[in-house]
């Protein structure tokens, strides 16, 4: 317990700093506004108004959950890169897979909040069981962008190109499932280009987490999820946060600071 006890502080002041920078404000502020306009949509729907307010809410919580938190993770390493905070920090008898855990287990314990807050808010619109199955899948999509974000933060050191990186990452794990069945599809042909690029698209898949098969909305609207898909997610979960985690550890272990 004593090796954590580093990684545990550094855990508690990013909590702190993140507390600070009004983080948590801007999470109950996009709960207000997506909430504002799913019911100003629902308006607008002719048929299933229900449904539809469901799901426009659900889409705009994950995206600003996601958002929030990169930009977050993002900054926040930047700022402390440029006002020299990190040399300090690995000036002192700490070592540095437990400055990296610390910020990790910190982001992680930050992604709970807009998970529970904005779970909460679902189980207005849909089944409790399906609320938190749907909070539970986003709390695993966003420790994978944590650990991702983390990884980018520390490697490329500016902020424009980390969020840049981790935007990319975001909307090619949500979509790589799609680029699938459009490669593979009756119209692809089997002309040598299309199949190399369905190659690629395939190795792609294999690296990428399936974040389309998280936090899905036919969840919350025709409570379709299972504790099969729930063990699903919890395994990508482990395996890509271990990876991510591992590979920010072996780049920040190389670089001379």
């Amino acid at each position: 317990m004593a090796m954590l006890a580093p990684a545990l502080t550094i855990a508690r002041y990013t909590v702190l700093e993140a507390l600070r920078s009004r983080l948590l404000w801007l999470f109950v502020l996009a709960a207000c506004a997506g909430a504002g306009l799913a019911g100003f949509l629902q308006q607008l729907a002719l048929t299933e108004s229900g449904a539809v307010q469901a799901a426009l809410l659900a889409a705009v919580l994950r995206l600003a959950s996601v958002f929030l938190l990169a930009a977050f993770i993002v900054t926040s390493m930047a700022r402390e890169a440029a006002d020299k905070g990190l040399e300090l920090l690995l000036a002192l008898p700490m070592p540095r897979w437990a400055y990296l855990l610390g910020k990790l287990l910190g982001y992680a314990a930050l992604a709970a909040v807009p998970a529970v807050l904005f779970g909460a808010l679902m189980s207005a619109f849909a089944a409790p069981a399906a609320s938190a199955l749907w909070a539970a899948s986003l709390l695993g999509e966003l420790w994978i962008m944590a650990a991702f974000s983390l990884l980018c933060a520390a490697s490329l050191q500016q902020a424009l190109p980390a969020l840049a990186a981790t935007g990319g990452f975001y909307v090619l794990a949500r979509t790589v499932g799609s680029l699938q069945l459009l490669a593979h599809g009756p119209q692809a042909g089997p002309s040598w280009p299309r199949q190399t690029m369905a190659g690629a698209v395939d190795v792609l898949a294999l690296l990428l987490p399936r974040l389309d098969d998280f936090t899905r909305t036919e969840w919350l609207l025709y409570a379709t999820g299972s504790w099969h898909a729930a063990a699903h997610i919890a395994a990508q979960t482990a395996i890509y946060v271990t990876l991510l985690a591992s590979c920010a550890l072996c780049d920040f272990y190389r670089r001379n600071i």
